[in-house]
């Protein structure tokens, strides 16, 4: 049975609705080696964790959406990147002030609640693109498709990205 161009994209929809992105983002980021190679990627090589989770989240579902990214890359540089920032300035300080260590656990919710809206702003934005598309099939390996969308390159980062798929990806295993 063939999907008409119509079709398709509804049906791409309803299958991410029944998965929302902070449910995938929480689940695997808990996974062993995941928030390791996520902070790899993000403090070496500039990569959004947000966004990567976007992208191994659309895999999963053999999907790929190509819309501008624009805005959810403005809200983490503006909101969440400076609450990043203060948070881990404050750690030092924190360890020797009860009051700062309180500061710090409050800036520490206020990241979370940023990451949270920005994975709500990507879930909407592939929910509601016209650019959103299924992954040709055979699907290519996740690593492959991360290291060229997000432009990685260096082998430290590259290798970042293969824990992540190990533990992401389905249909990915060892040879």
């Amino acid at each position: 049975m063939s999907h008409d161009s119509t079709q398709l994209p509804s049906a791409l929809r309803a299958r991410l609705r029944e998965a929302p992105l902070w449910e995938f983002a929480l689940d695997r980021y808990g996974r062993d080696g995941v928030e390791a190679a996520c902070l790899v990627l993000q403090d070496e090589a500039g990569v959004d964790i947000c966004e990567l989770l976007w992208h191994c989240w659309l895999h999963h579902h053999g999907l790929a959406c190509d819309a501008p990214l624009d805005p959810v890359r403005h809200w983490q540089r503006h909101v969440t990147a400076p609450l990043r920032r203060l948070r881990r300035d404050l750690k030092p300080e924190a360890q020797q002030s009860e009051a700062v260590a309180a500061l710090r656990r409050t800036l520490q919710q206020a990241e979370l609640q940023a990451e949270c809206e920005a994975l709500s702003r990507l879930e909407r934005l592939a929910l509601d693109s016209d650019r959103l598309s299924a992954l040709p099939s055979p699907s290519p390996r996740l690593a492959t498709r991360l290291a060229i969308r997000l432009q990685v390159q260096k082998k430290p980062h590259l290798s970042a990205l293969q824990t992540l798929e190990s533990q992401l990806d389905p249909l990915w295993r060892p040879r």
